[in-house]
């Protein structure tokens, strides 16, 4: 055999690259997957402060005033709280997309959807998924707003219809809300967040104990627009 002949690979050394391409493979591909999540997690972020945006302009036209629109709260497709299990109210946020974008402040009805959820099995869930209309193709928001979480009348103290920030800080110090803890201002007072089913609550339904947006936390945004991530370990990390 002439000494210039190529030389191929053996069974072994076959073996060998396979397996060393298996590593790297093991080690750099959740390594590409945090990153495609932390992605995400930016982008959910910046939908957050084109809504807190929205929200401001529109307490800026109406003397500092949130809106009020309990109707809506409970005739959007499905009324209110549509579901037997936790969360006890329905913090569904498909009254704020549709006041936003009627009014003018906010119609790019995709900011409501953060890219985690949006084509997710958590996305279709009933406490998460709210559109606005009844048509295939309906806007649709996969955020929650807490403290527009009830139609109730009169106002809840926890809840924040047709009042000024001033009040709602006030009155959510007032109702004593364990979930809500005792805000300092408004830089302590959420507004808008991703959905989160605790799995530490026992009404929480078995497939959804844990899950949320974000694995092991939830992007936040509170009334002086400022958003930030926060830990929670009652979720899956």
């Amino acid at each position: 055999m002439s000494s210039s002949s190529k030389r191929a690979f053996t069974l072994i050394e076959l073996l060998v690259v396979i397996s060393i391409l298996a590593v790297l493979a093991a080690i750099l591909f959740p390594v590409f997957a945090r990153a495609k999540e932390a992605a995400k997690k930016s982008n959910c972020l910046s939908n957050m402060r084109q809504i807190g945006v929205a929200f401001s302009l529109y307490l800026n036209d109406y003397d500092d005033r949130m809106p009020d629109r309990r109707d809506l709260k409970s005739s959007l497709p499905g009324g209110y709280r549509p579901w037997s299990s936790w969360p006890p109210s329905d913090p569904r946020a498909g009254w704020a997309l549709s006041l936003l974008a009627d009014d003018g402040y906010l119609d790019n009805a995709k900011i409501w959807n953060c890219p985690s959820v949006q084509n997710s099995t958590l996305g279709k869930v009933v406490q998460v998924a709210q559109p606005t209309t009844t048509g295939p193709e309906a806007p649709t928001s996969r955020y929650w707003m807490w403290r527009f979480d009830r139609p109730d009348d009169p106002v809840p103290l926890d809840n924040f219809w047709g009042k000024i920030p001033d009040q709602a800080v006030l009155d959510l110090d007032l109702a004593h809300n364990p979930q809500a803890g005792t805000p300092l201002g408004e830089a302590d007072t959420e507004l808008l967040v991703d959905p989160y089913f605790p799995r530490t609550i026992p009404s929480v339904s078995a497939n959804l104990k844990g899950v949320a947006t974000h694995m092991g936390g939830r992007n936040r945004l509170f009334l002086d627009l400022h958003v930030h991530y926060q830990r929670d370990i009652r979720l899956n990390p």
